[in-house]
């Protein structure tokens, strides 16, 4: 495969993604390569590849033929991703607590800082990108590889349940909070902070969706 191709994929891949994940194409969109093909001015390989990768990140699924749709996330899809996510979340904060470094900090900080901005400005697709940014950021601090590559193929299912809600101010001073445990290495506080979190991010979940 040429460079070139892969850059393409890449692009197609990538343009794709944002938009399930930011809401521009809801579940159960028709995905069909030779339309996107023609819209995003490229051939059909590059996005069937995309299609593929999509399909393994478990955003998109496959029908017979050419074309595929944007997956819609059962109760039961959305039960498993949080019972993963409680159990791997508060110890990827508290590792993130104390083993982060300055650089890494600042790189949270920076995310942090634009979640806020947006959450302020109610830019809702910026604050919630961010909000999946900082999320995988304390990921990445929490510098434990195994945990990185358990995380790395749930990575686009994560983000979209971390861009389940309407609250931006809430889910952003919850962030703060957080960072000011991980930034004072309070491997407790921050542990603490993470299950507090995962608690009212339920429940901002449950009211954006309009469940009892």
């Amino acid at each position: 495969m040429s460079d070139s191709r892969e850059s393409e994929t890449e692009r197609v891949t990538r343009q794709l993604r944002d938009e399930i994940l930011d809401g521009v194409r809801p579940p159960g969109d028709r995905l069909v390569e030779r339309d996107l093909a023609t819209a995003l001015e490229v051939s059909r390989v590059p996005v069937r590849e995309a299609l593929k990768v999509l399909v393994n990140e478990g955003l998109v699924t496959p029908r017979p033929r050419s074309w595929s749709v944007v997956r819609t996330f059962t109760d039961s899809d959305i039960a498993d991703l949080t019972e993963v996510r409680t159990a791997f979340e508060p110890l990827t904060f508290r590792l993130a607590a104390e083993r982060r470094t300055r650089e890494g900090l600042d790189r949270l900080r920076k995310t942090l800082d634009e979640q806020l901005v947006a959450a302020r400005a109610k830019d809702a697709v910026v604050a919630r990108r961010k909000a999946a940014d900082f999320h995988e950021l304390v990921t990445e601090l929490a510098s434990n590889e195994l945990l990185i590559e358990i995380e790395r193929p749930l990575r686009s299912r994560m983000r979209w349940l971390l861009t389940q809600h309407d609250d931006l101010i809430a889910v952003a001073g919850q962030h703060l909070e957080l960072y000011r445990a991980i930034a004072n290495r309070d491997v407790d506080e921050a542990e603490r902070l993470a299950s507090e979190h995962l608690t009212q991010s339920q429940v901002l979940f449950r009211f954006s969706r309009g469940m009892d």
